[in-house]
């Protein structure tokens, strides 16, 4: 009987004793070093790029794409993939960018732990950059020209902005820039967007200011804040001034300014849906924001951050409903218990 075994490098650098060879002339069930290997490196780039969160980037391009009244197509599909590439651009960047203090912080991540080299991870946010800007320079120059700020306000937050008082105000830019990328790949114009675009970057810029205090916790400031910015917001998507409009031309021009039955009807369904997603924009954020305001301690404030990301899903399909992309709009929040379920395996704060 013959047992051979050797050291080969596990996740974080520390050696695992792998079976090779036979053991009473039957074959070893512990696989090799490298195959075992696999998931667990998987698992660690999935960590630093934070996949959950994926499922919220989408939504950008689709709302920017109904926000100027145009219907998704090919060009969509790439701003898509654009904003994909650039998003985890940027969390490669962050990760690499933040080593030495996550290294204090949170050694358990996986550049400080030695499951990633800086240097792959590095490489890994110069590539997706990219890709991004390559994906965008197809969807035509308009997307481009809208990708090129995209991808320098990112490399800007993670390298410079991030730890000073404009760090929350990039993040929001970023998001909304993130949105102005579907409308101009799709019609070219970014115009007609950038009201939504003002308001999801309202939202990222309230998520982000709660992030910085997520590690060591802080005051109760910045969720409270974030609370009655999620109220704003709400009120802001759900009020519809084209009523008032309807009602004021009514009075001046007489019967004749009535907008036909039919229109009004058409217009019930879109303000039921847009309600209801808001609602349920406002059922994601409410609870943790509200218990990071009594208490914000890094658990909590972890959970309202994470929470504050999710919810940025309702919020695009709101948006989107609120353009009249009904379909798109439901699309986008089908999303949203996806990213749940994967945020349980794979954190995305």
């Amino acid at each position: 009987m013959r047992r051979r075994e050797r050291r080969c490098g596990g996740s974080g650098g520390t050696g695992e004793t792998c079976n090779e060879g036979h053991v009473g002339g039957t074959a070893s069930s512990t696989p090799p070093c490298g195959r075992a290997d696999r998931p667990a490196r998987g698992r660690a780039w999935a960590e630093l790029l934070r996949l959950p969160a994926l499922f919220s980037v989408p939504g950008d391009a689709l709302a920017g794409t109904a926000a100027a009244g145009a219907p998704p197509n090919a060009r969509t599909l790439l701003a898509i993939g654009s904003s994909l590439c650039l998003y985890e651009a940027g969390m490669a960047l962050n990760d690499w960018a933040d080593r030495e203090v996550d290294a204090v912080e949170r050694p358990h991540r996986p550049l400080p732990s030695g499951r990633i080299r800086p240097a792959a991870a590095l490489t890994a946010a110069c590539a997706l950059t990219g890709a991004g800007l390559a994906l965008a320079a197809r969807a035509g120059r308009p997307a481009l020209a809208v990708a090129a700020p995209l991808a320098a306000t990112v490399w800007a937050y993670d390298l410079t902005l991030k730890h000073t008082p404009a760090g929350p105000v990039a993040m929001g830019a970023a998001r909304g820039l993130d949105l102005l990328l579907g409308a101009a790949a799709t019609t070219g114009r970014t115009r007609p967007a950038l009201s939504s675009a003002a308001l999801l970057g309202t939202h990222t810029l309230a998520v982000t200011t709660v992030s910085r205090q997520e590690a060591r916790g802080g005051s109760s400031l910045a969720p409270l804040a974030a609370l009655a910015t999620t109220a704003l917001l709400t009120r802001v998507v759900t009020h519809r001034p084209s009523d008032h409009r309807g009602a004021a031309a009514h009075g001046l021009l007489g019967p004749r300014a009535t907008p036909p039955p039919g229109a009004a009807l058409g217009r019930k369904p879109t303000a039921h849906l847009t309600t209801a997603l808001a609602a349920a924009y406002v059922a994601a954020t409410a609870r943790p924001y509200f218990h990071a305001t009594l208490n914000p301690s890094p658990p909590l404030t972890q959970r309202a951050v994470g929470a504050g990301i999710r919810a940025t899903i309702p919020l695009q399909a709101t948006l989107t409903a609120r353009s009249k992309g009904t379909a798109t709009a439901l699309l986008i929040a089908a999303l949203a218990p996806l990213g749940a379920r994967f945020a349980k395996k794979v954190s995305v704060t």
